[in-house]
């Protein structure tokens, strides 16, 4: 039977145990200190990072447990998850709320219960393939940044003890739409830090996370449909359960204005067609290589007829948006890697100028506020206020492709 934790560990992360197991062992006692009997939101918590999240914090056994995530499904399938896990601390006071966190139903709830002590944002657009025309960019932006400020604003009403919003490695020097909104994103909630401590964190592609390329391929497989992978994007990984581990240790040991980071090396990097041959490999197929996407799956016809041999599509990147490299710190900012054993910290981030930030904000509104606005005024304005923001247009979109 295939077992994916196992498949993720072996073949791409290619470590044994979580890369954070000594970290939180070594803090164990003040993450008990400062989780035990706290009431805790999370919101986007159905999904890969937000539920990964909620699984490392709950060992820790908060007295509440708030679930606020716009897909309803999936926090049915959370609720199942933890209630089918052995051993695992669910409090009494646990609720799923299947509601946007900018609706005014939200507004009421949070107010209704106080607030809460710790607050952790996982509600983001995450992929590169946000960005396919003006109406998915403004979706993208709304939520990755317009939005996020209405949070912060409420979050005012009952401070948190500790504010964590995820970010992206593609925050570093972005080049897509999706990696500058995070990168604007972490200066937003920056802005908040002199009203409650806020923290975020940088890291690697979230092994077959929703929506990811490499749970397209199981997908794919079960389907007996061709798989399409670029042949030429090299990234870092993590495992799920490590994407909820380093968030909680950022939310809970970071300090204010602090962006954690994993110690990674290039040695631990990985191919996305790499990880389609070991795939298929683990299923006892033979790789078929096809020279176009139309090749492939005229293929795919023989998988029906018995056929072994698995037709794929690796191909170079040409979509836009998509970076060379992954990187985790800029040359303007300093880490501090000797803190903890698998984690860099980067510290010193200052408060951003807030003349600055509302000036953008205040330019972000009249671009959407046009009946037809354009998605290289959004560029525009991004690149005025992150001048290091080089954007990679070339015309196609990942939707192009298989």
């Amino acid at each position: 039977m295939f077992n994916l934790d196992h498949f993720i560990s072996q073949y791409v992360i290619k470590r044994p145990s979580s890369m954070f197991e000594a970290d939180i062992e070594k803090n164990r006692e003040k993450l008990s200190e400062k989780i035990a009997g706290k009431s805790v939101l999370v919101i986007g918590g159905a999904g890969s990072i937000g539920s990964s999240f909620i699984k490392a914090i709950l060992p820790f056994k908060p007295s509440a447990l708030v679930v606020a995530d716009i897909n309803e499904n999936a926090l049915a399938e959370l609720t199942r998850d933890l209630r089918s896990t052995k051993g695992m601390f669910v409090p009494d006071d646990y609720i799923t709320y299947p509601m946007d966190f900018d609706s005014s139903v939200f507004r009421k709830m949070f107010r209704a219960r106080g607030g809460f002590d710790i607050v952790g944002n996982f509600s983001a657009h995450k992929h590169v393939r946000s960005e396919k025309d003006i109406y998915s960019v403004e979706a993208l932006i709304q939520n990755n940044v317009l939005h996020a400020r209405k949070l912060l604003d409420l979050l005012t009403e009952y401070p948190p003890e500790e504010y964590f919003c995820v970010s992206t490695d593609k925050a570093a020097n972005p080049v897509n739409i999706m990696g500058a909104s995070k990168r604007i994103m972490e200066d937003v909630i920056f802005s908040y830090s002199d009203r409650f401590p806020v923290k975020t964190a940088r890291f690697a592609n979230v092994a077959f996370s929703n929506g990811s390329l490499p749970l397209g391929f199981l997908t794919r497989i079960q389907k007996l449909q061709p798989l399409s992978a670029p042949s030429d994007v090299t990234r870092y990984f993590v495992s799920p359960e490590e994407s909820g581990q380093i968030c909680m240790l950022s939310c809970i040991l970071g300090e204010n204005r602090e962006i954690f980071f994993p110690k990674l090396s290039e040695a631990q990097m990985m191919t996305f067609d790499g990880i389609a041959r070991e795939l298929l490999k683990v299923f006892d197929y033979e790789v078929l290589e096809c020279g176009s996407d139309a090749e492939a799956i005229e293929r795919a016809e023989d998988l029906k007829k018995g056929s072994r041999k698995y037709p794929v599509h690796f191909s170079v990147s040409d979509t836009s948006g998509e970076k060379e490299y992954e990187e985790f710190v800029t040359n303007t900012e300093t880490a501090d890697r000797e803190r903890f054993m698998s984690l860099g910290v980067i510290t010193g981030k200052e408060v951003p100028d807030l003349e600055k930030l509302d000036r953008l904000f205040e330019d972000l509104y009249k671009v959407f506020d046009q009946e037809k606005p354009a998605k290289e005024e959004v560029v525009k304005v991004m690149q005025a206020y992150l001048p290091n923001f080089a954007h990679i247009e070339t015309g196609k979109s990942l939707d192009s492709k298989m």
